[in-house]
């Protein structure tokens, strides 16, 4: 008996692009930026420069094109070649569920250093906070008792904000605002706070504490570094982080594509403003991959 496999669903690119080009203008965050790449989209379609072969291909350049405006760096057509399910923000999660299940839940590292300076990694992703709970509550709650603590940001590129807000609360005392999120109509859509209660141990708001990061940094994880540097709460170690701060959603607009749509802005209560397009600025500026080193000595003379 032999198995046959089924061609990949038929790339009808001129009415891909022309739903994408009605998503990204019904729903992008800035109305006017929204009307120029739907415009963009529309145009660059009736010349033929989206004859792609491949989904692959195509998502390429619309991408390219979606960010040829304003370089936000949220909006993308992404490719999957596992095929995605259809419900809005659907192929996000899968894909996510794949790395948390592979990746320790999001806590690849936690490690005593010299001088009971701990350092946590987490990565790849801020997993959604119901998946993410129970191993970020574990490792937090482990590394609570350390005199210094390192959080390592440098392959997190993103995820949710309420879990931004859940580590947060571990690292400081009392509720405290985060962020605020406007709508597309400039409207307040919503705020983050630290929880009032996290279970397990805090480390608190009083020991040192150091965020690394690096060029990949991005999204959520911006945020969390972003949070903790406005507060005055972490020094920031490493590189400039990517610089997406819009919070976005996904459309599946074909079983191998996903839309993604930023639809809200961040406003942070310190700074009135957020990390797009220019990333988080280092305290401590230096190479990605000499920044726990440099982490490390900084916690140390500090404890000395």
């Amino acid at each position: 008996m032999t198995s046959t496999i089924s061609p990949p669903p038929a790339l009808d690119a001129v009415a891909l692009v022309e739903s994408i080009a009605d998503l990204v203008g019904g729903n992008y965050v800035f109305p006017d930026v929204a009307r120029q790449l739907a415009d963009l989209l529309r145009r660059r379609s009736a010349e033929g420069s989206y004859r792609a072969e491949s989904a692959e291909e195509l998502a390429e350049a619309v991408t390219a094109d979606l960010r040829s405006v304003n370089g936000d760096l949220h909006l993308a057509l992404k490719y999957h070649a596992v095929p995605v399910p259809r419900e809005r923000g659907a192929a996000a999660l899968a894909a996510m569920r794949r790395e948390f299940d592979a990746s320790l839940g999001g806590v690849p590292r936690v490690e005593l250093l010299d001088g009971g300076v701990a350092v946590l990694e987490i990565a790849p992703k801020m997993f959604p906070l119901d998946w993410a709970a129970q191993p970020l509550t574990a490792a937090l709650s482990l590394v609570a008792p350390a005199r210094a603590l390192i959080l390592d940001l440098r392959r997190n590129t993103g995820g949710d904000p309420d879990t931004v807000a859940f580590v947060c609360g571990y690292l400081l005392d009392g509720r405290t605002h985060l962020n605020t999120m406007l709508s597309r109509q400039g409207e307040l859509a919503e705020q983050s706070w630290t929880p009032p209660f996290v279970p397990g141990a805090r480390f608190g708001a009083d020991k040192p504490l150091y965020v690394l990061t690096s060029g990949n940094t991005f999204s959520a994880a911006e945020e969390l570094a972003y949070d903790l540097q406005q507060l005055g709460r972490a020094e920031v170690v490493g590189e400039d982080t990517r610089g997406g701060a819009h919070p976005r959603e996904g459309w599946t607009v074909h079983p191998h594509l996903e839309l993604s749509v930023p639809v809200a802005r961040a406003v942070n209560p310190v700074s009135g403003t957020n990390w797009e397009g220019i990333g988080v600025r280092p305290d401590v500026p230096c190479d990605a991959e000499a920044a726990l080193d440099r982490a490390l000595s900084l916690a140390v003379a500090r404890l000395t």
